[in-house]
C-alpha cells in the first residue's frame, strides 16, 4: 500500500540501521516481534503433586540423604529427619518431585484468580450434593410409609383413587412443598439489604421506606390528568380529580393540596391585599415592611366587618324582617347537636368540647384514719402534715380539733424554755471566778509578748531593708561605672552570683528604679 502523504518525513523515514537502503515504509513504526516479551498461556500452570511413573528403588548419586527423592537436596527436604537416611539404608526412596516451568505471565494473567483452577473438583461438590438429595427422599419415603402403616396419614377418597389411578400432579406438589420446606431451614439466615424474612409467616418485614408506594405519576394513567414534571419530580394538582373521589379520602391529593394548608393560605391572603393596597396607593410591601403590612390588614378587615354590619342595619331598617333573623339556635329546636362528646362510665367527659382532666397513675383524694384533709394539706417549720388535726405522722389517726390545741400547746412551750433557762441560770462559786480572772491574765501577758516580739521583727525587717538599699546603691554605681566604660575594656560576669532575690531586695530595687514617665525623674539625682 502507498504511503499517506500527509505522514511526516522523519516519521516515514527508515533509520539506517534497520534498512540501509532506506525505502520509505511504516515497519519501523509497528511492534517489532523479536522484542516482543512472550507470555505463558492461560492454561498453563505449576504441576502439583509427585512422579508416580519413575519409582526408584535404591539410591541414586547426587539424590537427597535424607528421603532419596533426586529433585532436591538435603537442607531443602521437606519431609520429616530419619534416624538413618536412604543414603545408608537404600529402602523407602521418596519418589520425584516435578521440576516446575517457568511461567511469565502479563498483567491479566498474573491477576486471574481461576487460573490453575481443576473444573473437575466442582463436580465432588455437585455428587455431594445429589446423594444428600437422594438420602432425603428416601428418608421421606420411609416416614410416609411409616405414617400410611400406622394409619396417621389417611387416604384421599377421590375418584381416581377408587378407581387405581393417581393425580397427575400429586408427586410434583409433594416435591414442591418438600423443597418449600427445605427453604424454610434455611429462611433465617437470609439477609437481604433492608429486608428480614420470617420463615414463620412468609412474609418481609421492611426497615427502609415501604417498595409498594406508588408513584406520582403512576396513580392515575390518563394522559389528560395531572401534570407530572420529571424534572422536579411534583404533580401539583390532584390526578384523582376527574375519578369522582374525595380528595380527604385519597391517599395523595397533589402537592398543591399540601401548599394550601396551615399558615400558607393566611399568607397569600396578606400578598393579595398587599398587591392591591400598593395599586390603589398605598407603599406596603410584605418583606420590605411586613409588621405594617400586618397593621394595615387588621385595620382593614375590622373597617370590613363594621361595613357590612353598618349595611345589614341599614337593610332592616329599611325593608324589616328582624324577627326571622332572631331565631333561636338549631340545637334547642331540634335538641341535638353535632358537637361530639365521649363520656365515661362515671359521667366524666373524656373527648368532646369540656377539657378531660388528666388522670394520674396516683390514688388521688384519698383519707385514712378518719382525716377530713390529704397528707400534705399542712406545712410548717419544714414538715408535711394533715391540716385537720396538725398532725405530722403520716399514718397517725385524727385528732381534731384536740389535735389542733396540743401542737400549739407544744409551739408555746418550745418557746418559753430559752427564756427560763436564761433566768434559771445557777450562780458561780468563788473558786469559778478565780479561775475565770487567772485565765484573763494570762490572755494579756500572751498578748503583750506578742506585741513585743512583732516590734522586735519589725525592727530587724528595717536593718534588713537599709542593708538591702545601701547594697541596691552600690550595684547602681557600679552599672554606671562599667557602662562609662569601653565596650571592649568592660569586665565579663563571670562570678555573678544566681539566686532568689529576698522581699527586702526586691523592695529596694522598687524604691530605687527610675521611671522614665514620672514628671518628678529628673529631680531625684538633686
Amino acid at each position: 500500500r502507498d504511503i499517506n502523504p500527509h505522514i511526516p518525513q522523519y516519521i516515514s523515514s527508515v533509520p539506517w540501521y534497520i534498512d540501509p537502503s532506506k525505502r520509505p515504509t511504516l515497519k519501523h513504526q509497528r511492534p517489532q516481534p523479536e522484542k516482543q516479551k512472550k507470555y505463558s498461556s492461560s492454561g498453563e500452570w505449576y504441576k502439583r503433586g509427585v512422579q508416580e511413573n519413575a519409582i526408584a528403588t535404591r539410591y541414586r548419586k547426587g539424590a537427597c540423604e535424607n528421603c532419596g527423592a533426586l529433585t532436591h537436596k538435603k537442607k531443602d527436604c521437606m519431609e520429616r529427619p530419619r534416624k538413618v537416611g536412604a543414603k545408608y539404608t537404600g529402602m523407602n526412596i521418596a519418589p520425584d518431585e516435578h521440576v516446575q516451568p517457568k511461567l511469565m505471565f502479563d498483567y491479566d494473567g498474573k491477576r486471574d484468580r481461576w487460573n490453575g483452577y481443576n473444573p473437575e473438583e466442582h463436580m465432588k461438590i455437585v455428587e455431594e450434593y445429589s446423594k444428600v438429595d437422594l438420602a432425603k427422599r428416601t428418608l421421606k419415603a420411609q416416614k410416609l410409609q411409616e405414617e400410611l402403616a400406622s394409619g396417621k396419614l389417611e387416604q384421599v377418597n377421590s375418584p381416581r383413587h377408587q378407581w387405581g389411578e393417581e393425580e397427575p400432579n400429586s408427586q410434583t406438589e409433594r416435591d414442591h412443598n418438600s423443597e418449600d420446606e427445605d427453604e424454610d431451614k434455611y429462611a433465617d439466615d437470609i439477609d437481604m439489604p433492608g429486608q428480614n424474612f420470617d420463615s414463620k409467616r412468609r412474609i418481609t418485614v421492611r426497615n427502609l421506606r415501604i417498595r409498594e408506594d406508588i408513584a406520582k405519576y403512576l396513580r392515575n394513567l390518563d394522559p389528560n390528568s395531572a401534570y407530572y414534571d420529571p424534572k422536579t419530580r411534583a404533580m401539583r394538582e390532584n390526578p384523582y380529580a376527574n375519578t369522582g373521589k374525595n380528595p380527604d379520602e385519597v391517599g395523595y391529593a397533589g402537592d398543591n393540596f399540601v401548599r394550601y394548608t396551615g399558615d400558607t393560605i393566611s399568607m397569600a391572603q396578606t400578598q393579595l391585599f398587599a398587591w392591591e393596597a400598593y395599586d390603589k396607593g398605598s407603599e406596603v410591601h410584605l418583606q420590605a415592611d411586613p409588621t405594617k403590612l400586618e397593621l394595615l390588614y387588621k385595620s382593614f378587615k375590622v373597617k370590613k366587618e363594621d361595613f357590612k354590619a353598618q349595611q345589614k342595619e341599614s337593610i332592616l331598617e329599611k325593608y324589616g324582617g328582624q324577627e326571622h333573623l332572631d331565631t333561636p339556635p338549631a340545637e334547642l329546636l331540634l335538641a341535638q347537636t353535632e358537637d361530639y362528646v365521649e363520656y365515661s362510665r362515671h359521667g366524666t367527659v373524656i373527648k368532646g368540647q369540656e377539657k378531660a382532666i388528666a388522670c394520674s397513675k396516683y390514688e388521688e383524694d384519698v383519707k385514712i384514719n378518719n382525716h377530713t384533709c390529704i397528707w400534705g394539706s399542712y406545712w410548717k417549720e419544714g414538715k408535711w402534715g394533715y391540716k385537720c388535726c396538725h398532725s405530722f405522722v403520716k399514718y397517725s389517726y385524727c385528732t381534731g380539733e384536740a389535735g389542733k390545741e396540743i401542737a400549739s400547746a407544744d409551739a408555746n412551750l418550745l418557746e418559753e424554755q430559752p427564756r427560763e433557762e436564761e433566768h434559771l441560770t445557777k450562780p458561780k462559786t468563788l473558786m469559778e471566778i478565780h479561775q475565770e480572772k487567772q485565765k484573763e491574765k494570762k490572755k494579756k501577758k500572751h498578748k503583750k509578748s506578742s506585741n513585743s516580739d512583732s516590734e522586735g521583727e519589725e525592727k530587724k525587717k528595717q536593718e534588713k531593708l537599709k542593708k538591702a538599699l545601701n547594697a541596691e546603691e552600690a550595684r547602681l554605681l557600679h552599672v554606671k561605672e562599667i557602662m562609662q566604660l569601653d565596650e571592649r575594656k568592660r569586665p565579663y560576669n563571670s562570678q555573678y552570683e544566681t539566686r532568689e532575690p529576698t522581699e527586702e531586695e526586691m523592695e529596694a530595687y522598687r524604691m530605687k528604679r527610675q521611671r522614665p514617665d514620672d514628671p518628678m525623674a529628673s529631680f531625684l539625682g538633686q
